[in-house]
């Protein structure tokens, strides 16, 4: 078995002549490999204010960086919005 190539702690990229972008995506996601996207979702439920830090990266185009990251902030954003309209009705209620 050669080990002079493996990295301790990372994933050993694939070269492949006829597809070059193959090894682009082997590392794993940040975040205890979820991404920032589906963390940010799920903590939201607790600290809301991460969906709207999830939404900002997600309109600022960050997951061209790594398109696995897509779906979580796009989930992120759309909590962001339903918070936001919950919030927004519930002050209505209350104060009309």
């Amino acid at each position: 078995m050669d080990t002079t190539n493996e990295i301790k702690g990372d994933y050993a990229p694939l070269r492949d002549p006829e597809h070059p972008q193959l090894g682009r995506f082997d590392k794993p996601l940040p975040c205890f490999g979820c991404g920032i996207g589906w963390f940010s979702f799920l903590l939201g439920f607790v600290c809301p204010l991460t969906w709207y830090y999830a939404t900002i990266l997600y309109f600022g185009n960050y997951y061209h960086k790594d398109p696995r990251e897509r779906a979580g902030l796009a989930a992120s954003a759309i909590a962001a919005l339903i918070c936001t309209i919950t919030v927004v009705i519930t002050i209505a209620v209350i104060f009309l």
